[in-house]
């Protein structure tokens, strides 16, 4: 992912130093990185592909941020995400509908959750944002959690 796309769904956010961002399939730890660097965020990375948590950990050490980023090799479906005030996203539709019922359970309300380019089904987001990353729109649904408008 782009570093330019990677720095707006962070600033869509709204981070700050008392957050918890969760990147569920977080890939290389990009954006776990930019939320500590950046923000001071905590950060939490889940990733099932063994190679690229072991990216990700190189990644964290290099900029040591060992004290404010984790990465957890294994299968966001089985980690609780309650201590999580963010949320990213770059899953497919199918992923983020099976998901909806983990977050449902849960979640506090408040909870932000950026979705890249696809939707969570049947819930309503309350912004959508167009990113360009310098080579395609993508788009970012933004959805504030709330469990009596979510289900």
């Amino acid at each position: 992912m782009p570093r330019k796309l990677v720095y707006a769904i962070l600033e869509l956010l709204k981070l700050s130093d008392k957050d918890v961002l969760w990147d569920l399939g977080c890939g290389d730890g990009r954006i776990l990185i930019a939320a500590a660097r950046i923000y001071g965020a905590r950060a939490i990375g889940v990733e099932i592909r063994r190679w690229l948590t072991r990216i990700a950990i190189r990644n964290i050490r290099k900029f040591n941020l060992s004290d404010r980023v984790a990465i957890i090799c294994g299968d966001f479906f089985r980690i609780n995400l309650s201590s999580a005030t963010a949320i990213t996203l770059y899953l497919s539709t199918k992923v983020n509908n099976v998901l909806k019922k983990k977050f449902v359970s849960e979640l506090k309300d408040g909870t932000r959750i950026i979705s890249l380019d696809f939707e969570i089904p049947g819930w309503p987001y309350n912004s959508l944002f167009k990113l360009n990353d310098g080579f395609k729109v993508h788009n970012a649904y933004l959805y504030v959690f709330k469990r009596s408008k979510y289900k």
